[in-house]
C-alpha cells in the first residue's frame, strides 16, 4: 500500500500535510510544499519490463508518456479516472550540426513541443488536472506568459471544468492566445508582466475557491518529472553527462531534479547528470543568484527577452531549483537574446524548430564549452520546452531583410517569369 502526502521542504521543517488542500504553503513555516510518497519496493527490473509492456497497450493512461510511468505518480486514489491527452512520448532527436556549432558536444534534444498543445506544460498539467478532478474542483486558473494558458484550457475542458486565465497585458504571443481561447478560456490581460498576474490572482485563489495549476501547484511537477524517465527509456538506461533546460519559473528542473532523486533512489540508475539551467539575460535572476553565491535570489523587476515563455522576474520555484543544482553539480547560464536566435538557427539546420526560449539551451551550451565549464565531447541532452510555431511573430520579425528578400519570393502568374525564378533560385548557393 502506497501513502501519497505533501511535504515542505525547508531544512529542519519537512513537515507532512494531506492532499486535499489547494494552498500549497506549509502551515507550519510557510515553506513550499512537495509530493513525498510511503511505498513498497519495487525490483527495478521489473519496473522497466512494465513500463515496457504498457507501449503496447491501447488503454488511453498507457498511451501517455506520463501515466504509463504512474508508479511514479501513485497519488491517484484506486477507481479514480486520469484526465489525459495522450501527452508525452516525445522524440528524442540527434542533432549533430547543432552540436557542432555548440562546441563539439554530442547533442540530443527532447522535443517538447511535440506535446499535444505544443509545450512541455502538458505533462505538469495531466497531472494537476487530475487532481483537480479528484477534488471536484470546478474552476482552473492560472498566470501566464502563453504555454500554461493553452494547456490548462485544453486539459480543463477535457475534465469538464471552467478555465480562466491571466495574462500580462499586450504581453502573450497571439498563437498562444488563439489556443487558450478556442478551448473556451476566459482571458484576463492584466499587469505589465507574468509576476504582476501571478501575484494578483495568488491573493484570491483561496478567498473564491479557485485551483491554481501554476507550477507552485506540486502536483504540475510530478506529471513534469516524468520526462527524465522517458529520456533514459529512450537511452537504454545510460545516463548522458548533462541534461540542459531553460529556466523561467524554474519548474521544469525542480521537477527533473526529484525525478532524478527518485530514479536513483529506487535503483533504475546509479549516478546522476548534472543539471543546467540556461536564462536569458534580461530575465536571469537565478543566474544572478548563483553567480553571485547569494543565500536568496532577488526578483528581477522588469524582466525583458524576447523569448516570452521565460520573461519571468521571480520564479516562484527557486528553492527546489537550488537544491537540484547543488544535488548534481550541476551549473546556472545566462545568454543574450541574439545568442539565442543564434542557436535557434542552428538547429534549424538539422531540420528542428522550437520557440525561442527553448534555445536557450543550445545557447547556454555554446557558451559552457567556449568557458572550459562542458568539455568538447560531452554527452548532452537537451530540452526544448515548447513548438516552433509558439511565437511566430517574433521568429518572422527576426529575420533579416537580405533573408526574407532571399526567401519570400513574389512572381505574376507567368510560366516564363515562374521559370526564370526558378532558374535563378537553382542558381544560388
Amino acid at each position: 500500500m502506497t501513502t501519497a502526502f505533501l511535504q515542505c521542504i525547508e531544512d529542519g521543517c519537512h513537515r507532512k500535510h494531506t492532499l486535499d488542500r489547494k494552498d500549497y504553503r506549509c502551515d507550519a513555516c510557510g515553506g513550499m510544499l512537495e509530493i513525498g510518497y510511503d511505498a513498497p519496493r519495487v525490483a527495478p527490473q521489473a519496473l522497466r519490463q512494465t513500463w515496457q509492456s504498457r507501449k503496447s497497450s491501447s488503454a488511453i493512461e498507457d498511451q501517455s508518456g506520463v501515466w504509463r510511468f504512474r508508479e511514479l505518480l501513485p497519488f491517484v486514489p484506486e477507481g479514480a479516472n486520469v484526465v489525459t491527452l495522450g501527452e508525452g512520448h516525445t522524440p528524442l532527436l540527434d542533432v549533430p550540426r547543432a552540436g557542432e556549432w555548440a562546441g563539439g558536444v554530442r547533442l540530443a534534444i527532447k522535443h517538447q513541443g511535440n506535446n499535444p498543445t505544443g509545450s512541455f506544460k502538458d505533462l505538469g498539467m495531466t497531472a494537476c488536472i487530475t487532481e483537480a478532478a479528484i477534488l471536484g474542483s470546478r474552476v482552473t486558473v492560472c498566470a501566464s506568459t502563453g504555454n500554461t494558458s493553452a494547456s490548462m484550457s485544453a486539459y480543463a475542458v477535457r475534465a469538464g471544468m471552467k478555465a480562466v486565465v491571466t495574462v500580462p497585458a499586450g504581453k502573450i504571443s497571439a498563437a498562444k492566445l488563439a489556443q487558450a481561447l478556442e478551448f473556451g478560456a476566459v482571458v484576463i490581460e492584466i499587469g505589465e508582466t507574468f509576476d504582476d498576474s501571478f501575484r494578483l490572482l495568488r491573493a484570491l485563489t483561496a478567498e473564491l475557491n479557485l485551483y491554481l495549476v501554476n507550477s507552485l501547484n506540486p502536483f504540475r511537477l510530478e506529471g513534469q518529472k516524468t520526462i527524465v524517465c522517458e529520456i533514459l527509456e529512450q537511452r537504454d538506461w545510460r545516463v548522458p553527462e548533462f541534461i540542459v533546460v531553460p529556466g523561467g519559473n524554474l519548474g521544469n528542473v525542480s521537477a527533473i531534479g526529484k525525478g532524478l532523486r527518485e530514479l536513483k533512489e529506487l535503483g533504475l540508475i546509479e549516478k546522476l547528470p548534472r543539471l543546467v539551467v540556461t536564462q536569458a539575460e534580461g530575465a536571469n535572476p537565478f543566474y544572478r543568484m548563483v553567480a553571485n553565491n547569494s543565500a536568496e535570489l532577488i526578483p528581477v523587476a522588469e524582466p525583458r527577452t524576447e523569448a516570452s515563455a521565460i520573461r519571468i522576474g521571480n520564479p516562484v520555484n527557486w528553492k527546489k531549483a537550488i537544491r537540484a543544482i547543488r544535488a548534481t553539480d550541476g551549473m546556472v547560464e545566462s545568454v543574450s537574446d541574439d545568442e539565442i536566435f543564434a542557436a535557434k538557427a542552428a538547429l534549424a539546420h538539422d531540420g528542428v524548430g522550437c520557440e525561442p526560449a527553448s534555445a536557450t539551451t543550445i545557447a547556454g551550451i555554446r557558451k559552457l564549452v567556449a568557458s572550459g565549464k562542458i568539455p568538447r565531447g560531452a554527452d548532452i541532452v537537451a530540452v526544448l520546452t515548447g513548438h516552433q510555431l509558439k511565437d511566430p511573430e517574433i521568429s518572422l520579425r527576426r529575420r533579416s531583410e537580405a533573408d526574407l528578400a532571399r526567401q519570400r519570393l513574389r512572381v505574376e502568374p507567368d510560366v516564363n517569369k515562374l521559370r526564370a525564378a526558378l532558374e535563378r533560385v537553382l542558381a544560388s548557393d
